[in-house]
């Protein structure tokens, strides 16, 4: 066990790993408020590089031509009001848009709300676009590099193997059967995968973990040292995990017109997080493990003799016979002359 299947004679490293990633793929929307529109990579991977991670934009809740000023705020239970007494001046809710005036004011025809100074028009998130806004975006692909380095060994290699090329590169698609170490992935074949639904997972958003698996044997040519590639959801998602579900943040984008007054778009952005985890450990025939290993499996027998003694002398229903057996009693008689 310890020798073939563990490996005793082998001294052992941890992989030290670094990843680079590159997204590619474009989509078009038209909606009222957009128009048509192409989506490209500067639109939805944000930020552009990550550590070990990238983030890309499946679904989006904009807020158009946003400026400084006063506007209601969204009704809820604490900003509906009836008369100004109801509203705070300089108060800040948890979730609040912006800060309270004091002012009572019209949200609609039938409802008042709180005045506030904020970025208005104020965002309503309320209603999560279904379809995902960029539905499409499962035909992206990303391309991920990785160099793994045993410093024990001084072994370093690379996911882009030395047996493919730059036609194959740039045709191929990882497929576990017929492509097993192309570096380049589908994002819905990611998804699909780990047992998701990629429409589904677009609409919130989530985190998946694309997983690289190193395993060498460094007795063995440096040709047997290849990734193994997995993929598993990371959040929750079940019928125990309802609230706050999936994966959200907002950014902006800012512009100034040519009076100098200041307008933004907000975008709540809602994607997927792949996270690449890389991790290996590599073995390589060492001197002082095996006689390590030698030594404590000589020791072991010893162990053994002396275990089976005491099971079967003061254990087993037969210890009296089994007794008689091994020891020979005999007695001591003085000898007296005569």
């Amino acid at each position: 066990w310890v020798f073939l299947w563990e490996k005793g004679y082998q001294e052992t490293d941890s992989v030290v790993s670094s990843v680079t990633t590159k997204v590619k793929g474009v989509t078009l929307t038209n909606t009222s408020s957009l128009g048509t529109r192409i989506w490209d990579v500067a639109d939805y991977v944000i930020p552009p590089q990550e550590e070990n991670a990238l983030f890309v934009m499946t679904n989006v809740i904009l807020t158009l031509n946003q400026t400084q000023g006063h506007c209601p705020e969204l009704p809820d239970d604490t900003t509906i009001c009836t008369a100004k007494e109801d509203c705070a001046p300089g108060y800040v809710g948890t979730h609040s848009n912006g800060i309270q005036t004091g002012e009572c004011v019209l949200y609609n025809s039938s409802i008042k709300t709180c005045e506030i100074f904020a970025w208005c028009p104020v965002e309503n998130d309320s209603y999560i676009p279904r379809p995902a806004f960029l539905q499409e975006a499962e035909n992206f692909t990303i391309l991920v590099k990785n160099n793994i380095w045993y410093p024990k060994f001084n072994f370093s290699k690379r996911n882009i193997l030395p047996t493919i090329n730059s036609t194959y590169l740039k045709n191929c698609i990882y497929d576990s059967q017929t492509d097993p170490f192309c570096p380049i992935f589908r994002l819905g074949k990611i998804v699909e995968a780990a047992g998701q639904n990629f429409q589904e997972m677009a609409v919130e958003g989530g985190v998946m973990g694309l997983q690289i698996n190193w395993d060498c044997n460094l007795d063995r040519a440096a040709s047997h040292c290849v990734p193994r590639y997995s993929f598993r959801r990371l959040d929750s998602k079940d019928s125990a995990h309802t609230v706050s579900p999936g994966y959200n943040f907002r950014f902006a984008k800012y512009y100034k017109d040519q009076n100098g007054i200041e307008s933004r778009t907000l975008a709540k952005a809602y994607g997927i997080r792949f996270d690449i985890i890389v991790f290996g450990k590599a073995g390589k025939f060492d001197i002082i493990p095996t006689m390590i290993n030698i030594g404590s499996g000589l020791a072991l027998f010893g162990v053994a003799t002396v275990l089976c003694d005491i099971v079967v002398l003061y254990c087993m229903k037969k210890r009296y016979y089994y007794r008689e057996k091994k020891y020979k009693y005999v007695e001591d008689y003085e000898l007296v002359s005569s």
